[in-house]
């Protein structure tokens, strides 16, 4: 009658069967990033690993950078040289390396020992497996496979973040500048009025007051430029930190304008229920929920015992005065006995995990609901403004600038009257500025908020990942 293997041989090999089947994926788990990018914002993503993949980068970010930024080109340098995405990207393929090891069954641990007498020599032989390991591991790698579909979106998420602030980053940095262009321009035309009241002053043509707040006007105006040349410098510098530049790279040239008002605003009827059902932290939240369930019932299943291993054991032992060897075979268990622990406080933690989990994303849901809110108001509201000033402001102010300029020139009104217009003028048109950028950030903000896309304006947007449960708490 044949012997049926040692249940540690049978064990171990299931183990090494189980073990082959495990690998890395071949892109490092860079498939939803990659889906977000291109679905999403339109724009490629590529974990910096080897020579070609940063060859190949720094092609596409040199051939961007020798034309003037748009705020799609800037996004696009910013996901493919911006170090801390890379680091984020490292990060998954750490989760990644630990979602493999984790699905990995246990190493068996092999024992010898030795021991010589007088009269004879005894060597003990063992093979201990962790059978509760064994035992556990299809659900130990479930759990490791939601991890690193968390790690996933995590990455996801941080594709999205650094996109949105460099857009955001853009829009500042052509705005103060576009404002300091403003103030450049009136700063000129001052100190060549302010140059030529001077000389009327010296001639008599011109009184002291009116004198006075020519110049009054050209030194307040020089200081408004050089505070707004400073902004805009400062605004630059947080627009390289994002896309990630430096040395020759900084050479880069912005528009001169702000991109036009859309001719219309986006109405969007269920931005709550988009944020509920497309946000990634809100998918996160759900797998760490899910996660949670399934580690609850392992700690459940296991609660009473914590170490259970068995295995083979031989021993052999020779006799040197007879020259005989004696073996002996048979097998080993070693559990931990449940005198002091029995489990109660591992469940009692663990149910609390749960429901902690199950609050927090409740409460993300509300303030996912209460942010898309907030994001889509303000996003109508400044389009509205920036609409305001762009229908009616500007072409008032400009009607009011040519009469009071035909005025003066005809000496029907004091140069108090054009100064005080000039100002006017000038602040008009900074605030227009200043709405314009407001609008293309709340646009930024609403896509954040609600996970819509950024490009395109008007066009169809979709999903950012694969779908998710479109429940909500």
């Amino acid at each position: 009658m044949m012997r049926s293997p040692p249940l540690t041989l049978t064990a171990l090999a299931c183990a090494l069967a189980l073990a082959g089947c495990q690998t890395f994926s071949p892109d490092g788990g860079m498939s939803v990033p990659a889906q977000l990018a291109g679905r999403h914002l339109d724009k490629d993503v590529v974990a910096l690993r080897t020579e070609d993949d940063v060859s190949a980068a720094r092609a596409k970010v040199d051939r961007l950078l020798k034309r003037p930024l748009t705020a799609d080109a800037a996004v696009q340098i910013a996901l493919l040289n911006n170090r801390g995405l890379q680091a984020a990207y490292n990060e998954l393929g750490i989760a990644e390396a630990v979602k493999v090891q984790q699905t990995l069954p246990p190493n068996p641990v092999i024992a010898i020992t030795r021991m010589s007498g007088s009269a004879e020599t005894e060597i003990d032989r063992q093979i201990v497996a962790d059978i509760l390991a064994l035992a556990t591991l299809p659900a130990r790698s479930e759990i490791a496979r939601q991890r690193f579909r968390q790690a996933q979106l995590a990455a996801a998420l941080e594709t999205i973040r650094v996109a949105a602030e460099t857009r955001r980053a853009f829009y500042s940095a052509v705005a103060t500048q576009q404002l300091a262009g403003l103030l450049a321009q009136t700063n000129a035309a001052a100190a060549t009025t302010a140059q030529y009241a001077k000389r009327l002053g010296e001639t008599g043509a011109m009184n002291k007051l009116d004198q006075a707040r020519e110049q009054a006007f050209y030194a307040d105006l020089t200081t408004r430029l050089a505070s707004a040349q400073q902004r805009a410098s400062s605004e630059r510098e947080r627009l390289i930190r994002a896309l990630g530049l430096w040395g020759d790279d900084l050479r880069f040239t912005l528009p001169k304008a702000l991109p036009a008002l859309p001719r219309r605003a986006l109405a969007l009827p269920s931005v709550e229920q988009d944020a509920v059902s497309r946000r990634i932290d809100l998918q996160i939240a759900r797998i760490e929920l899910d996660t949670l369930a399934k580690s609850y019932g392992l700690t459940k299943a296991t609660r009473f015992i914590n170490v259970l291993e068995a295995g083979y054991a031989g021993k052999i032992t020779k006799d040197k005065e007879a020259g005989n060897t004696i073996r002996d075979n048979g097998f080993t268990v070693a559990f931990e006995v449940p005198i002091f622990d029995f489990g109660e406080s591992r469940v009692r933690e663990a149910e609390q995990a749960y429901m902690q989990a199950v609050n927090r994303l409740a409460q993300k849901a509300i303030d996912a609901r209460s942010e898309a809110r907030e994001a889509y108001r303000n996003y109508r509201s400044t389009y509205d403004i920036a609409s305001h000033y762009q229908r009616d402001v500007l072409p008032l102010r400009k009607i009011i600038s040519d009469e009071v300029m035909l005025r003066y020139g005809a000496m029907q009104i004091d140069v108090f009257t054009l100064l005080l217009e000039s100002q006017q003028k000038l602040t008009a048109n900074a605030s227009a500025v200043e709405a314009l950028r407001d609008f293309w950030i709340a646009q930024t903000d609403l896509s954040v908020a609600t996970m819509r896309g950024t490009g395109g304006g008007d066009a169809a947007y979709v999903a950012l990942t694969a779908p998710a449960d479109p429940a909500s708490p």
